[in-house]
């Protein structure tokens, strides 16, 4: 074969790949607008809600980032009572990780913001922690796909088929998109933000090992200096919080989370608000995992936050 007909052939070929690349995507697409949504009624729904409501709020507000600890554990109606400011807890789910949550904060930046993070952990692989998790949350919803990064849409192409196939078991059993019960579930959730429950006490059944000081990693630091300078160019202000701690015989000593409290002020830009020893809490505060509060708990857990916020403002002021 003569070397023009040779490219002419490499051409070719070339040429037909990449027609039967556009035609998967186009399939991938088509396949995406038809059976997607199939989720609505679950809980990773709710951050449709907290989106549009944290969207819809023009002016200084206070937004609470962070995983399921927030959703199961702050009053924000009692925060935005105290302080005259709306509140919006976008507080989700600890499975789609750190970074996730933290690009919320970007959404709907106004100038007298409030952001505060509540992480459980301060050391992560700087990605989506469960892409398959990340689709059902955020499906074909074109407000929350403003959450992902550039680097997180090689990850996120790579599980898409796992969250496809899911759908259309959904769709061939006719049983997407149905609302589900009890806690997890969008209706569990307030106007806020917040899950609202009937409250049965504790319900977990705490072992050893189950709480441990948070190590902190250099890449975490570096993310939340970022989002800090992003906020402060906007003219919003991010803090960081402390989260519920489990007071059990097997929690660590108080003089480690001094160490870890005062090693996160060292690394990171933004003000440290928490005495993290205060958020230490009788395990018969929590609900059903070692940071979901019950309602005695939540209320607990509510009052130290707004004195951490009303100390920082005195602070400010002197």
């Amino acid at each position: 074969m003569s070397r023009h007909n040779l490219f002419t052939s490499n051409f070719k070929e070339i040429g037909k790949f990449i027609i039967k690349c556009f035609l998967f995507l186009g399939i991938v697409v088509a396949f995406l607008l038809y059976l997607s949504p199939q989720y609505l009624g679950n809980y990773q729904a709710s951050l449709i809600d907290k989106v549009e409501r944290l969207e819809s709020i023009e002016g200084p507000k206070i937004v609470l980032i962070g995983d399921s600890n927030l959703a199961f554990g702050i009053d924000s109606e009692k925060i935005e009572e105290t302080f005259g400011m709306p509140v919006v807890n976008m507080g989700l789910h600890g499975g789609l990780g750190n970074v996730f949550h933290e690009e919320m904060a970007k959404l709907n930046v106004d100038e007298g913001d409030l952001y505060i993070v509540c992480h459980c952990r301060y050391s992560d692989d700087d990605r989506i922690e469960n892409e398959d998790l990340a689709w059902i949350t955020i499906e074909d919803h074109p407000r929350l796909w403003q959450i992902l990064r550039t680097e997180d849409y090689l990850p996120m192409f790579e599980a898409y088929p796992v969250y496809l196939k899911k759908c259309i078991a959904l769709w061939l059993e006719d049983s997407g998109n149905q609302m589900d019960k009890g806690v997890y579930s969008r209706k569990a959730f307030n106007e806020y933000g917040d899950i609202e429950w009937r409250d049965r006490g504790q319900e977990y059944i705490f072992k050893d090992g189950d709480i441990f000081v948070p190590l902190i990693s250099d890449n975490v630091c570096e993310r939340l200096n970022e989002l800090n300078g992003y906020l402060e160019e906007r003219g919003a202000t991010l803090l960081i919080a402390g989260y519920p701690i489990t007071l059990i015989d097997s929690t660590p000593s108080a003089d480690l989370y001094v160490e870890f409290q005062n090693e996160l002020e060292e690394k990171l830009d933004a003000p440290v608000i928490s005495n993290y020893t205060d958020y230490f809490f009788p395990e018969g505060y929590f609900l059903n995992t070692e940071y979901h509060l019950n309602n005695i708990g939540k209320r607990a857990r509510t009052n130290q936050l707004i004195a951490d916020i009303e100390r920082y403002f005195e602070e400010l002021n002197e």
